[in-house]
């Protein structure tokens, strides 16, 4: 079994975090999105990974290795163009060849693993197989519209939902769905729906299994979203402090993780939070909720749920919450209660 897991995309409801970089390799947690899939996969024993890239492919590469670091191989398949993801699994077929294959949306979040949907797909005789979550409001998703226990058709973002099961973009095939996707036409978006490929298995009498979860997942495809992923990841790590990490005269409440090299002087650190490797902290008060990059630097700083990527510098600011801050970012100063979304490189300084 293969895996293909998809990290094309622009990512414009991720801006300006994508402006000069891929929406993949987005830290929750101080991890990019993208490991989370991967690492799934390998769990699953699922170690020939293809990757589908776009515009910012070479950066993906260049981010990702070849995967031994994972435990895994890459395959880099570039898709000139986001034609769907359909269409991504078409020009993936080289790659996977006659072989039964898990997609997985590379800005997913899906906590719990897939081994349990692995294996039940690997015993089965299904031509494909689905992940179902309940959601409040599915109209933003493709939906399974179930007939007597059974999956009848996905009806993709409907107006009118036929449940409130929403389709995750987790998926498994076997080569049949190659057939289906090669009579396809584009939707009036023009792209080759996914939904199109399962109603197509369906419409021609392959079964399609279904896997219910209760699991958190969440597509990580705005502001909001990534930090309450960045939520959820915090909450399930342990606290632990790296050899090397340096705190003096400093207080830590819960769940607390700092990377090799830190160094925390004079701070109040409330968990869940994590400190990347050589970032370094004077008179702050961190948390909760947070996650600092690698080789970050703040100074009078008190900050809460909010996301601050690497090489950044933060100086002077008495409150922010609700905040993604890019890497390479400069803040001098910004009043109480101040909600930051600021771009890689971005510079900010308080009027005199």
């Amino acid at each position: 079994m293969r895996g293909l897991v998809l990290a094309g995309g622009k990512g414009s409801r991720l801006r300006p975090f994508t402006y000069s970089g891929a929406k993949q390799l987005v830290p929750i947690a101080n991890t990019p999105v993208l490991h989370f899939p991967v690492r799934q996969l390998v769990e699953a024993g699922i170690t020939e990974i293809g990757i589908i890239v776009g515009d910012t492919g070479q950066q993906i590469r260049e981010a990702m290795g070849d995967g031994p670091g994972f435990g895994a191989r890459f395959t880099f398949i570039p898709q000139p163009e986001p034609l769907g993801i359909a269409h991504a699994v078409a020009i993936a077929r080289p790659f996977l060849g006659e072989e039964p294959f898990i997609l997985y949306l590379g800005d997913n979040v899906l906590s719990g693993g897939i081994v349990g949907f692995v294996e039940r797909f690997r015993g089965s005789n299904a031509a494909a197989a689905v992940i179902l979550r309940q959601v409040a409001d599915p109209r933003a998703f493709g939906v399974a519209e179930m007939e007597g226990g059974r999956l009848a058709r996905v009806v993709e973002k409907p107006s009118i939902p036929p449940s409130d099961l929403a389709v995750i973009g987790v998926y498994a095939f076997r080569g049949a769905v190659f057939d289906v996707i090669d009579r396809q036409s584009p939707s009036p978006r023009g792209e080759l729906e996914i939904a199109d490929s399962i109603n197509g298995l369906l419409a021609a009498g392959r079964p399609v299994d279904v896997s219910l979860t209760g699991e958190y997942w969440i597509d990580t495809g705005k502001m909001e979203d990534m930090l309450h992923a960045n939520q959820v990841i915090l909450d399930s790590m342990p606290g632990q402090i790296e050899c090397g990490a340096r705190l003096v005269d400093s207080e830590v409440e819960g769940a607390v993780s700092i990377g090799a090299g830190a160094e925390v002087d004079g701070c109040r650190l409330v968990g869940p939070l994590v400190i990347g490797a050589g970032a370094r902290l004077r008179g702050c008060r961190i948390g909760p909720y947070v996650a600092i990059g690698a080789r970050c630097e703040l100074t009078e700083v008190a900050i809460r749920n909010s996301i601050v990527m690497e090489d950044s510098i933060i100086a002077a600011c008495p409150e922010i919450a609700d905040s993604m801050i890019g890497r390479n970012v400069r803040v001098a100063g910004a009043p109480a209660g101040a909600r930051l979304t600021l771009g890689d490189h971005s510079r900010v300084e308080a009027a005199e």
